[in-house]
């Protein structure tokens, strides 16, 4: 599949023109975006669980659930939010992963050099998260309901390289945990985004 194909292109859209069916058409291609990046994360975990061998993978295994600065899961009641908020949260999420992604393709380069298309994914995502976030705030921008405060961005890289600095095993599961929650905020960010989009639920 074509990286080509996760490119999120503004449209050209004549100055005269109606501000609804820009919108639309932003909401819409940002849609696409993020189901696009719910495949691709699905790939990049396991890919990742393939190579960070015993215990990772077994049936039944089950890393403990890392905390990671700045980022959780998504809430229990996060579905009950307004979409507006919704989306919010979601940028917020966004722009904290692309530093954690790089923090895990580094351990990754040391503890699986020759995993060569794990770390491109892992690059990948990183580059590809950022633009679902821009497209997000563009959304948010162009409803009138900009995101909120400054990204935590050295923060959580700073939290996760030490976490990380732990050992080998506490490295594998920062990665395992950081691939889980790309996937989790993604596919809800393509469930928000779903709540908007032309022929989406009410």
């Amino acid at each position: 599949m074509s990286r080509r194909e996760g490119s999120l292109e503004d449209p050209q859209a004549d100055s005269s023109a109606s501000p609804l069916p820009h919108l639309e058409a932003k909401i819409q291609q940002t849609h696409s975006l993020a189901r696009l990046l719910t495949k691709y994360a699905e790939q990049l975990l396991q890919e990742y669980v393939q190579h960070q061998g015993d215990p990772f993978g077994l049936p039944g295994f089950s890393p403990p659930r890392l905390p990671v600065a700045d980022l959780s899961d998504p809430a229990p009641g996060h579905a009950g939010l307004p979409v507006p908020e919704r989306l919010r949260l979601d940028a917020a999420a966004l722009a904290a992963l692309p530093p954690l992604l790089d923090v895990v393709r580094r351990l990754q380069g040391e503890l699986n050099p020759l995993a060569l298309r794990l770390l491109g994914r892992l690059e990948d995502a990183a580059r590809q998260v950022r633009a679902l976030g821009a497209a997000v705030e563009a959304v948010l921008a162009a409803l009138g309901a900009e995101s909120r405060g400054p990204r935590p961005e050295p923060a959580a890289a700073a939290v996760a390289a030490a976490t990380a600095s732990a050992g080998v095993f506490p490295a594998k599961v920062l990665g395992f945990r950081v691939c889980g929650l790309y996937l989790e905020w993604v596919s809800r960010t393509e469930a928000d985004l779903g709540q908007l989009a032309p022929g989406g639920p009410a």
